[in-house]
């Protein structure tokens, strides 16, 4: 009984393990984890995609772009909540992730925008992402699709 209790625990770990680094993505300087989106509705050719970015490096990067191939144009924009009035702008010249800091893509906030979908979002879908930053290495990343009322990961 002991050893077969031991190896569900070592199962259990395992998974949890993977699910952490099915989350994280890390090259050179800077990791992003839980990156995720919502599913779009029928007809609906814009998403956006959220994250957590670290700079684990000893100086500032800037970061300028993705890519997805799904999408005919990726821009980084940053939502601003004042009383009942949301505004939405998009950032010129970038984003600075100070050394040793780590910035939130989220909701009511930072986001990067997926315009021009080729076809909608599904939920439970992984969808190719590639962040570029200036200062430090493009990340490859896979965005996970949660349901449409998604609010946080």
């Amino acid at each position: 009984m002991k050893a077969f209790t031991s190896i569900v625990t070592a199962i259990i770990l395992s998974l949890v393990a993977s699910a952490t680094i099915a989350g994280s993505f890390t090259n050179g300087s800077i990791t992003i984890t839980d990156p995720w989106s919502r599913e779009t509705p029928p007809g609906v050719s814009k998403a956006v995609a959220y994250m957590n970015i670290a700079n684990n490096g000893d100086s500032d990067v800037t970061l300028t772009d993705a890519e997805v191939t799904k999408a005919g144009d990726v821009t980084l924009h940053q939502s601003k909540v004042d009383g009942d009035m949301v505004t939405m702008r998009l950032v010129e010249g970038g984003l600075t992730i100070p050394a040793g800091e780590s910035v939130s893509l989220e909701p009511r906030g930072y986001h990067f925008m997926l315009e021009d979908l080729d076809r909608g979002l599904v939920r439970n879908e992984s969808v190719a992402m590639t962040v570029f930053f200036d200062g430090a290495d493009a990340v490859n990343i896979k965005v996970q699709v949660k349901s449409m009322g998604a609010m946080d990961h």
